[in-house]
């Protein structure tokens, strides 16, 4: 019998978006819907030999694979999982096998976040219901300038949009090279000249050593009061501290947010008590469609690796 753990199911989707019996007799399936920090995951996890995870939702460290000898498997959603450690994987004799992100999903609720932001969709929501009329004015995006941090699938799916906004677009990332935006007829700027000259900043980056804390407190000084930030790549992109300190003075129009530093975030967390910022629970990639897409794909990499025929195996040296 092989056991095999499905974690971080919050929303209780894996059983009814995918039929796992069809792993076959052999294959004892088991649900998680609650986080799993540090002991309790290794304690939760012990017999198991495969194990399913959301992308970076639960860290699988050395410490985890060390008190894990059962284990042969990890499957992650996505081709790239910066909360496991793929070194120790290695070392430990465990495969990680990855499957293909969607798209569609992340861009929608990245536009949801912009627009919500621009037009203060909360507090008109909340004015509205409590019998108060046009308090105060929007802001449009016609003739605004977004600016792109990071030009991948994610990132370049943000440019017809903005454009049908009639908005302009400038981009920056460390490898960003001009042949990139000039063939999506972006411009390509410096981090200083995105961050000073955006109204509104949208990040489209993957989690890594040099991409946590790429936006500090001297990257937010330089944004204009009116402009607001939006993330939907990772929380522990934008330095968190410095964000709640600008929303705070207020030398920021206010942030868009779908990831955060600790996910599921605190009920005490100070984003709680900020109107200028909008949030919502790490949604972009949670649609019913895209978690369908991810846990079919998921299957397909566990029957595999059951039928002795591992696919879409991730290293330390994987390039991505």
């Amino acid at each position: 019998m092989t056991r095999i753990a499905i974690i971080d199911d919050y929303q209780h989707a894996a059983p009814r978006l995918v039929d796992w019996t069809l792993l076959g007799p052999d294959a004892e399936v088991s649900f998680f819907h609650d986080r799993l920090v540090g002991d309790k995951l290794a304690d939760a996890l012990k017999g198991f030999e495969v194990v399913y995870v959301m992308r970076e939702r639960s860290d699988i460290t050395r410490e985890i694979f060390a008190q894990l000898p059962d284990l042969k498997m990890v499957v992650t959603n996505g081709m790239a999982n910066a909360s496991i450690d793929l070194a120790a994987a290695k070392e430990f004799g465990v495969l990680i096998s990855g499957t293909p992100s969607g798209l569609f999903s992340t861009t929608e609720i990245t536009w949801a976040l912009i627009l919500a932001v621009a037009k203060e969709l909360p507090r008109v929501d909340a004015d509205v219901r409590s019998g108060l009329w046009q308090r105060e004015l929007p802001t449009d995006l016609a003739g605004k300038t977004l600016g792109l941090l990071g030009l991948g699938r994610l990132g370049a799916a943000m440019i017809p949009i903005a454009q049908a906004f009639s908005m302009q677009v400038i981009a920056w990332s460390q490898n960003l090279t001009a042949a990139r935006t000039d063939e999506l007829g972006v411009q390509l700027v410096t981090k200083a000249e995105l961050m000073s000259e955006s109204d509104f900043i949208s990040i489209h980056l993957r989690l890594s050593e040099r991409t946590t804390g790429l936006v500090g407190k001297d990257e937010l000084a330089l944004m204009r009061p009116t402009a607001a930030i939006i993330n939907t790549a990772r929380g522990p992109i934008i330095d968190e501290t410095a964000l709640i300190e600008a929303l705070r003075a207020r030398t920021i129009r206010g942030a868009g947010l779908d990831v955060f530093d600790v996910e599921p975030m605190p009920k005490d967390h100070p984003f709680n008590t900020l109107k200028n910022v909008v949030m919502t629970p790490h949604i972009g990639y949670a649609s019913e469609s895209n978690l369908l897409h991810y846990m079919s794909d998921a299957f397909v990499n566990i029957a595999s690796y059951l039928a002795g025929e591992p696919l879409r195996l991730l290293g330390p040296d994987t390039v991505h």
